[in-house]
């Protein structure tokens, strides 16, 4: 146990001295602004093309790997969002945040560093992977649900632009595409390059856990959604056992993918959902108590899951 307890303390660490950092200053939450950049535009970035320029590129088109992680994300998405409509009489743009704070882990901030940190490089491709084509379909849907209940206003050609303009520019996915580029021309940077992205790819975690730790201290907890238990039954313990199940049944991928797109799959509601949520102006205060505390009953759920994955409790394959 002390070896898993030695993996997540760090981890979980940065955050909440993130957190208790923003409770003792109480500088406001404009004032993480430059941090924000930093790490989305620069060291992420950095970590996701270090990492994938140095991988073999036959190892970056598994897409049977990126169709499962999909299918189980999505799988979740669906019946969050059935039960949102059907049982609780929710409409279509409530029931969307709803089931993305089931289905959508928060893979950009928390992924990388744990996942790293956990099984070693060989978790940056399927890492890289799964943030991106999920992130694809993520900005994807959401425009695409608000249109159809009304929330979105833009006329459907200028939304199409929009959502590709989004897709295309995020730089987390430039740097990937970048990344895959250079493997595939096994393009290697000069030294001084090597070590300078090095330098801002080591500064990714910490920086984007403290950050994290920060914004859970500002956001205000005004409103618990009565989905909480299922949203958090769902997003921490359902979809990683989805994601299990599906990665086993339909391919032979090695120990560190299956057991990296699980551990993907069990991370907290993304703080992405709580800005989807702003700004559609739907269910904003449940979506911030959503990632508050499934962000808090991952320090259980995911020090469970590693303690089993490195302890041999789960094999690597169901169905060898």
């Amino acid at each position: 146990m002390s070896d898993v307890i030695g993996l997540v303390l760090p981890f979980f660490g940065m955050i909440f001295i993130g957190f208790l950092v923003a409770r003792i200053t109480r500088q406001p939450l404009e004032a993480l602004g430059w941090m924000n950049i930093f790490i989305v535009y620069v060291a992420l970035p950095a970590l996701f093309f270090q990492l994938l320029a140095k991988t073999p590129f036959e190892q970056l088109t598994e897409w049977s790997f990126i169709l499962g992680s999909l299918v189980a994300t999505y799988a979740v998405f669906t019946l969050m969002f059935a039960w949102s409509v059907f049982v609780s009489g929710g409409g279509i743009a409530p029931a969307t945040i709803t089931a993305l704070a089931a289905a959508y882990g928060n893979i950009g901030y928390m992924g990388p560093g744990l996942a790293l940190l956990a099984f070693g490089e060989q978790a940056a491709v399927p890492v890289a992977l799964i943030f991106c084509f999920e992130n694809i379909v993520h900005f994807t849907v959401a425009p695409m649900m608000m249109a159809l209940s009304g929330k979105e206003k833009a006329p459907p050609l200028q939304l199409a632009l929009g959502v590709l303009k989004k897709i295309a520019l995020h730089p987390f996915i430039i740097a990937t595409a970048l990344g895959v580029g250079a493997a595939y021309v096994e393009f290697r940077p000069p030294l001084p390059v090597d070590r300078f992205l090095d330098y801002l790819a080591r500064a990714a975690a910490p920086c984007a856990l403290f950050a994290m730790g920060v914004t859970l201290a500002l956001r205000p907890l005004n409103r618990v959604p009565h989905e909480l238990a299922l949203i958090a039954g769902l997003k921490l313990i359902v979809h990683p056992l989805l994601c299990y199940v599906v990665l086993s049944w339909i391919g032979n991928f090695s120990p560190t993918w299956v057991f990296s797109a699980m551990l993907l799959a069990a991370l907290p509601t993304a703080t992405n959902v709580f800005v989807i949520a702003q700004q559609y102006d739907v269910w904003v205060q449940r979506a911030s108590a959503s990632v508050l505390i499934t962000t808090c009953f991952s320090v259980v759920t995911v020090t469970a899951l590693l303690y089993a994955i490195r302890h041999g409790i789960l094999p690597a394959d169901l169905f060898p």
